[in-house]
Parts: structure tokens; C-alpha cells; sequence
């Protein structure tokens, strides 16, 4: 939808096909990207992937226990919440929201909820029947997989999607995994049902992102600076 009279988008978002990258520089891209979104003013969703396996863990959680719990290596903090998640054949996501967007100022609850349910409408896109999980189920605690949390998606009764949230004055940022996926389904497929539903329910206009000067300089120094260092990663 374009605005008549300046010729711009009327609700622009951003798309990012990152392809698979390293741990460390996968999280820091989304923080870059979360401090992006602050002085941009536009949200946007980003697919990316893993060169090689890793694991990811919420950033309260503590380093010791989580190292015991996984042999997947390297074994990173992510900069949002949530338990931990291993990154071996999973489609991961990233959702931006800048504080002027609606969706900022929901209950997290609440934000939890509607980006399963925009999940839910690409899954039924392709044929495939999800639900969200009514209430938490906890089977092993501080990991994202086993069991559920409350609007997490289930494909077959199993949960398939979970994201972690982090709300600051930059934006809210969501990193979510998508595992144990339906047979017969392409990532490619499911980018594209994602991007579809977001503009058939949100009206989302979707534009390529192109960074900003600087931008890939600071995830580089994120990723160096932080993401790859144990002092950061096994600070607590």
C-alpha cells in the first residue's frame, strides 16, 4: 500500500534473509539490529540459520548449569530470555519492534501470543494444522524443548515453535526456533507463507533491509567483543 501523496510505503517492514552464519554473529546481528530499529522507527522479521551446530541460552540464565545440560558447542548467551535451544537443524527468526509500533507496548504475554498465532496462520498456509498451547507444561526446566510454555505452538500435540522475548528503550526483540518440523515442508516455503501472512493480517509492506553505514562494523565488534567471549557468556 503506497501513500498517495508521497509515494511511500503506508506500513513498511523490513526482511532479512540472513542465511546461516556464526553463533556468536547471529546474536549479534539481532542486538544490532534492535539498536537499528530505534533510530529507523520500522519493524521487521529476519530468517537466518547456523553454519554449524551450536546451542543458545536465555540471558539470566547460569552458564554452569547450562553447559551441563548440552555437549553443543559453542554454547552462547542469547540477548533475550528464555531457556536453552540447540541450533542443529532448526529454522530460527527474529522479530524487531520499535517503541512507537503497537505491538511494544503489549503485555508479553501477549506479544508471546500473537507472533505464534502468526506461526500458526503460515503453518495452515501450508496445510499443516498447529495449535497453542493452552497452559505451560514443564518436563525438563531452563530448556525451551521439553515440555511447553503457555501459547507455544504444537504441531501433533509436540511443541515445534518457542521464542524468548527482550523488551528495552530500543524495541522489542523476539528470537524464536522452529523444530521438529512437518515432513514435506521447505524452509523457502514456510519464509514465504511467514512473509504472506504478515501482510495479509498486519498489512506488512515488505522492503529488503539494507544497513545502514556502521552497521555491520558494530556486529562485528558485538560479535567480537561479547558473543565469542566466556566472560560474557559465563558470567553467571
Amino acid at each position: 500500500m503506497l501513500n498517495q501523496q508521497s509515494g511511500a510505503l503506508a506500513n513498511p517492514w523490513y526482511w532479512i534473509q540472513s542465511g546461516p552464519g556464526e553463533a556468536a554473529e547471529n546474536m549479534a546481528f539481532d542486538e544490532a539490529w534492535l539498536e537499528f530499529c530505534a533510530l529507523d522507527g520500522r519493524p521487521g522479521l529476519r530468517f537466518y540459520g547456523w553454519q554449524q551446530p551450536a546451542a543458545t541460552f536465555g540471558i539470566s540464565q547460569h552458564y554452569a548449569t547450562i553447559s551441563r545440560a548440552t555437549p553443543l558447542r559453542p554454547l552462547v548467551r542469547r540477548p533475550t530470555g528464555g531457556g536453552l535451544v540447540a541450533h542443529t537443524a532448526d529454522w530460527t527468526y527474529s522479530l524487531v519492534l520499535p517503541p512507537p509500533h503497537p505491538w511494544y507496548a503489549l503485555p508479553a504475554i501477549e506479544s508471546y501470543r500473537r507472533i505464534h498465532e502468526w506461526l500458526q496462520a503460515a503453518w495452515a498456509q501450508l496445510g499443516i494444522a498447529t495449535e497453542l498451547a493452552p497452559m505451560a507444561r514443564k518436563e525438563i526446566p531452563g530448556q525451551c524443548f521439553f515440555g511447553a510454555e503457555k501459547y507455544d505452538l504444537l504441531w501433533l500435540g509436540r511443541k515445534i515453535a518457542g521464542a524468548a522475548q527482550r523488551r528495552t528503550r530500543s524495541g522489542l526483540l523476539t528470537q524464536g526456533s522452529v523444530q521438529s518440523q512437518p515432513p514435506g515442508i521447505q524452509r523457502a516455503d514456510w519464509e514465504k507463507a511467514m512473509l504472506e501472512v504478515g501482510t495479509l493480517k498486519f498489512g506488512a509492506q515488505w522492503t529488503p533491509f539494507r544497513p545502514a553505514a556502521g552497521f555491520q562494523e558494530r556486529v562485528i565488534q558485538l560479535a567480537r567483543e561479547k558473543y565469542a567471549q566466556p566472560a560474557y557468556n559465563e558470567r553467571r
